[in-house]
C-alpha cells in the first residue's frame, strides 16, 4: 500500500457523529469541500500542512486517530476568517475546538498546550511577571501584577488538567 492509502476497516465510522454531538461540531456534515476555508486561512499561508478542508474530510471519513493525533487542530489561530466565508455555515473555528476537546478527553494533549498549562500552573499566567514588567507597568500608571497560581490550581484540579501536567512531567 502506498503512502496516503486509506484502509476502510481502520476508519471509525462513528467519529463524525461523535464530533457532531460535541459543542461546535454540530454543522460538520454541511461541508461540501469547496475549499473556501483553506483559501481564507492565514495559518495555511505560512504552514502548508494546515488545511481545514482536509481536516473536515478526514473527520467525516472517520480518520479519528490521524485527526486527534495531528498538529492540525492545534494550529488554528481562531481568527474566524474561514467560518465567516463558509457558504455552508460550518462553524470551523468551533469545530477545531470540538476536535481539541475530544482529543483531550482521549488523553491527547498537544505538547505546546501542555507546556503552556505548566507555565499557567506555575505563575498563574503563561509567563512569569518579573520586576522589569512591573516597572514598565508602574511607568504606565498600571498596578503591579503578582504571580499567583492558587486559583489556577483549583481550576486545574476540578477539570483534571493537573493530571495531564503530571503525566507530562513524568515523561520528561
Amino acid at each position: 500500500m502506498g503512502e496516503g492509502t486509506i484502509i476502510v476497516k481502520e476508519l471509525d465510522s462513528g467519529f463524525k457523529y461523535r464530533v457532531t454531538e460535541e459543542p461546535g461540531g454540530e454543522h460538520l456534515m454541511r461541508c461540501y469541500a469547496c475549499g473556501t476555508c483553506t483559501a481564507s486561512c492565514p495559518v495555511r499561508a505560512i504552514e502548508e500542512s494546515f488545511n481545514p478542508r482536509k481536516i473536515i474530510r478526514m473527520t467525516i471519513l472517520g480518520m479519528k486517530d490521524e485527526v486527534l493525533n495531528s498538529d492540525f487542530v492545534w494550529l488554528c489561530s481562531t481568527c474566524y476568517a474561514c467560518q465567516e466565508r463558509c457558504p455552508q455555515d460550518v462553524v470551523i473555528t468551533e469545530l477545531m475546538n470540538a476536535l481539541k476537546n475530544i482529543a483531550v478527553k482521549e488523553g491527547i494533549v498537544h505538547p505546546g498546550i501542555a507546556s503552556q498549562a505548566q507555565e499557567i500552573l506555575k505563575f498563574g499566567r503563561v509567563y512569569e511577571i518579573d520586576d522589569f514588567a512591573n516597572k514598565k507597568r508602574e511607568k504606565l500608571g498600571l498596578p503591579s501584577l503578582k504571580s499567583d497560581s492558587k486559583e489556577v490550581e483549583t481550576i486545574f484540579k476540578s477539570t483534571g488538567i493537573d493530571k495531564y501536567i503530571a503525566k507530562l512531567e513524568e515523561e520528561k
